[in-house]
């Protein structure tokens, strides 16, 4: 096992699409009713935006796409390009949390230390750009991760969808260690 991380490009959304519809299908089935599972694909997927603001990671695994995340210095916690209550505001790192986005291991590739190195990547980018902390929501799939991770739960909430299934996640947060500073 070889892990390499590096920034996506626009050229790997398409593979990246591919990524997420497997995580999610397959992920959460064991967390999520089978409606839940296919509501879930209406508040989540891609944000083009992490990849074009150069936020956003690409693992892979001997060569093979294994996982995706990022962060953001801008205002929506979840969702991607097709989901309802996005807010491209940029955020203040003297006051806001960074956040922690659009985290994606390929159900091939689970517990292989895949989505450690995107986290890592991620808090030490916004760490290098002045955030103090780090938010995100998690799905209940992740949680285990961030946990271990050092994130806190902030609270529970679900989003809503058009069929009528809401969607259970966690924000969750941590404060972030000072770049310089071990």
């Amino acid at each position: 096992m070889s892990l390499n991380l590096r920034l996506a490009v626009p050229e790997d959304l398409p593979a990246l699409r591919d990524l997420m519809n497997a995580a999610i299908g397959e992920l959460l089935a064991p967390f999520l009713t089978p409606d839940g599972v296919a509501a879930s694909f209406e508040v989540m997927g891609l944000d083009s935006q992490l990849v074009a603001d150069g936020t956003y990671f690409v693992v892979e695994d001997d060569g093979v796409l294994a996982g995706c995340g990022g962060w953001s210095r801008r205002a929506t916690l979840f969702g991607g390009d097709h989901s309802a209550g996005r807010d491209a505001a940029l955020l203040d790192p003297a006051r806001d949390a960074a956040r922690v986005r659009a985290m994606y291991t390929h159900p091939d590739h689970v517990r292989k230390g895949v989505g450690r190195l995107i986290l890592e990547a991620c808090e030490g980018a916004a760490a290098g750009e002045g955030f103090s902390r780090c938010e995100l929501a998690a799905t209940l799939a992740g949680e285990p991760l961030y946990r271990t991770c050092g994130y806190q739960e902030i609270e529970r909430f679900a989003a809503p969808t058009s069929s009528g299934v809401e969607v259970p996640l966690v924000r969750m947060g941590k404060t972030l260690t000072p770049i310089g500073r071990a």
